[in-house]
């Protein structure tokens, strides 16, 4: 089944949360070794930013009301961890809101794929992931939650966004049994 596997928000600006910041190796850790198997499966890893314009023009209410400067172009916050192992083979996309597919080209993306299935992964579980599920989840795909490779800031909703999601909206797996799964579908 043709997959691609969407990180999210994996930005130098997320991991200055204390919570992040101490989870950030091992997350980072566990998403190279998913996009490896990915890539080793013929599958697309696409790596979702979220990047705002300097002046907050293109932001969410919040973030321009309160003036919330995250993820600003031209900004060293907006870039992906340094320890992420991207490839030039890999596709980027470019957010302004929670959702990997609102206002983005996304559908048109996974429709020149083929695309079957999504595996997501990245930050924050509450607010980008869960948006980017739910209209995954709108749009007939079926949705793989990659366990070890899904983090948030907050504990708390970390752990409700999960539960309402994992056998929803879509499968929790860990990295292991996403790698079976692909080497068992693998030609």
């Amino acid at each position: 089944m043709r997959t691609a596997t969407l990180v999210i928000d994996m930005q130098l600006d997320f991991f200055a949360h204390q919570r992040l910041a101490q989870r950030r190796s091992a997350l980072a850790g566990n998403i190279n070794a998913l996009t490896a198997d990915m890539r080793a499966a013929g599958g697309t890893v696409i790596w979702v930013r979220q990047e705002f314009a300097p002046d907050l023009r293109d932001a969410p209410l919040e973030v321009k009301d309160r003036g919330i400067r995250v993820t600003v172009a031209g900004t060293p916050g907006v870039a992906l961890l340094p320890e992420l192992e991207t490839r030039p083979s890999d596709r980027q996309l470019v957010k302004k809101r929670y959702s990997a597919f609102f206002g983005t080209d996304l559908d048109q993306v996974l429709t020149r794929l083929d695309c079957r299935r999504l595996i997501i992964a990245g930050i924050n579980t509450h607010a980008c992931i869960r948006t980017t599920v739910v209209d995954a989840y709108q749009r007939d795909y079926p949705v793989i939650l990659a366990r070890d490779c899904i983090d948030s800031h907050d504990a708390e909703h970390h752990e409700l966004s999960w539960r309402y999601m994992d056998g929803k909206l879509g499968r929790g797996m860990s990295n292991a049994d996403i790698r079976a799964l692909l080497l068992h579908e693998s030609p």
